[in-house]
């Protein structure tokens, strides 16, 4: 007679556990802005979440705790489909109202910007943990924008889209002309809307053009 290994045994029963498992976790994209860097990439790659160097981001630690930025590449809604404005509410719109990213909520004039010139064409990256399909959507402030006020969508006009971005070397690349007539703070929003799934992801850019 044959006999199994307990080991294999064990393993044996474990496994539809384990298929019921992980057929339940869901197949997310993941990414971030790397340029202009977002405030979540800033956090955790440009500093540290557990000893951050900035008064931005040490705030931001305080506020939320250092999980999110561990999970910078995460701040997302599974179930977007589009609806961004009316799943966001104003002053939630770099955490996509989540609140494990409140963190990057706060109304700060000293998160780490990204110079840019008014009226440029740029080449940015957005880090893609986990490509997929989409097309991206950039938005700015308006003139006027003050970074100590919550952040409303009222804030933002949309300057550049693009669907299905090259991807080289783990990031997509973005070709935008940046909007004229622009000078000093302000922030660059994108969001990145997945088409095969209602999942969409959003950044938080802080800039500064000259």
């Amino acid at each position: 007679m044959t006999r199994t290994p307990r080991r294999g045994l064990v393993l044996l029963a474990l496994l539809p556990m384990l298929l019921t498992l992980f057929g339940a976790l869901p197949a997310s994209a993941h990414g971030t802005m790397l340029s202009p860097v977002s405030r979540s990439y800033q956090c955790r790659w440009h500093e540290n979440p557990e000893n951050p160097t900035s008064a931005a981001c040490k705030a931001a630690v305080a506020t939320g705790g250092t999980q999110a930025f561990y999970d910078w590449h995460e701040v997302n809604l599974a179930n977007a489909a589009g609806n961004h404005r009316a799943l966001i509410p104003n002053g939630r719109l770099c955490s996509a109202g989540r609140d494990k990213y409140r963190g990057l909520d706060l109304t700060r004039s000293d998160w780490a910007t990204t110079q840019l010139t008014a009226g440029a064409s740029v080449g940015w990256q957005y880090r893609a943990a986990v490509p997929h399909r989409g097309h991206f959507e950039l938005y700015v402030t308006r003139n006027g924008y003050n970074p100590a006020a919550p952040l409303q969508w009222s804030d933002l006009e949309r300057f550049h889209t693009q669907a299905d971005p090259p991807l080289v070397n783990g990031s997509y690349n973005l070709n935008p002309r940046l909007p004229a007539g622009k000078s000093g703070r302000h922030l660059i929003y994108s969001i990145w809307q997945r088409s095969d799934s209602p999942e969409a992801f959003y950044t938080c850019s802080d800039v500064n053009f000259r």
